[in-house]
């Protein structure tokens, strides 16, 4: 793979960044961090304002806006039940998004970009916790293939530029991520925020009992897409190197303790119920973050606040959420 160094290189405060996908859970938070660190001249366009799909409209955007830095956090996403049923378009879409934009920020030689991909790009029963050596040493879980396949071809995408180029670009693997101005809709949302919906209409309407895909049992790993934003910025500055690095929390938790605490926090006193017909999907999903703690970086926000603070923005906005 290569070595990997320190980059140890403050950014340019004052040159153009580029955050694709500005206004989801991750870009939004990227954006704030960023905003917070003194960033001046921050770019991002919604997706009815630039299709990245479209390539000649990606170029043309490059080319107008000259972007330094870019962070790739732009992608279509969804759990078990968008990506089950509608592989092609996670796998369609997401290649198409990221070869445009890749190729475009080499072509307008952008100096540091940091792709974001998933956790889902490890294999199934990869040893826990998983190191970033588990890339394509197994199968994939089924039920989201599709979105790994591309998000593994994004992170081989960066290792050719950087080979070939010799740009240094580096690629980041979250855990599953929740906070502000994620997706909450009924068929669209992964677990935790689906949790959120689920429980606190239960609350508003009085429902006396809950019913949850799976057994609970699966253990997952979350980070607030806070922790997220400054985890990205903290690798801009600081890592260079050509193996993914993964980020997360180093802890996890299991669905059932999840659905508990999300609970409590939203007053909810019900019953809640398991429908074990439903798929759990990966058993244990647990990253090895000691690449990312030798880098310099730790996550500050616990579960139980950032549950909270996630609870509080859902509460606030619940009128005007996207996919409600």
């Amino acid at each position: 793979m290569g070595a990997e160094q320190v980059y140890n290189r403050e950014l340019d405060r004052k040159s153009t960044f580029y955050v694709a996908g500005h206004r989801g859970l991750v870009g939004s938070a990227i954006v704030r961090r960023l905003e917070s660190a003194g960033f001046a001249n921050i770019v991002g366009q919604t997706s009815a304002e630039l299709d990245l799909k479209q390539r000649e409209a990606v170029f043309e955007f490059f080319e107008e806006t000259q972007p330094r830095y870019v962070v790739l956090a732009a992608a279509k996403v969804g759990g078990i039940l968008a990506n089950s049923s509608y592989p092609v378009d996670f796998l369609s879409d997401n290649i198409r998004i990221q070869v445009n934009v890749l190729d475009a920020a080499r072509v307008f030689e952008v100096e540091r970009l940091l792709f974001l991909g998933s956790s889902c790009i490890y294999p199934k029963f990869a040893p826990q916790p998983i190191h970033e050596d588990s890339l394509l040493t197994g199968h994939l879980e089924p039920t989201n293939d599709a979105y790994a396949i591309a998000k593994i071809a994004g992170i081989l995408h960066v290792q050719a530029v950087r080979r070939q180029y010799g740009l240094p670009w580096i690629s980041a693997m979250p855990t599953n991520l929740y906070g502000p101005n994620d997706n909450f809709s009924p068929s669209g949302s992964h677990v935790l925020p689906a949790l959120i919906r689920r429980y606190d209409e239960a609350v508003t309407l009085g429902t006396d009992t809950v019913t949850n895909w799976g057994t609970g049992s699966p253990r997952r790993e979350f980070l607030h897409s806070d922790d997220m934003a400054d985890a990205c910025l903290h690798l801009l500055e600081r890592y260079d190197g050509p193996e993914q690095v993964n980020v997360g929390s180093g802890s996890d938790v299991t669905i059932r303790e999840i659905a508990e605490t999300i609970a409590a926090t939203v007053g909810y006193t019900g019953q809640t119920h398991w429908d074990t017909t439903k798929p759990d999907g990966t058993p244990q999903k647990l990253l090895d973050v000691t690449k990312l703690a030798k880098a310099g970086w730790t996550a500050k926000i616990s579960l139980a606040e950032g549950i909270e603070r996630t609870v509080s923005w859902y509460r606030e906005h619940v009128g005007s959420l996207r996919g409600k």
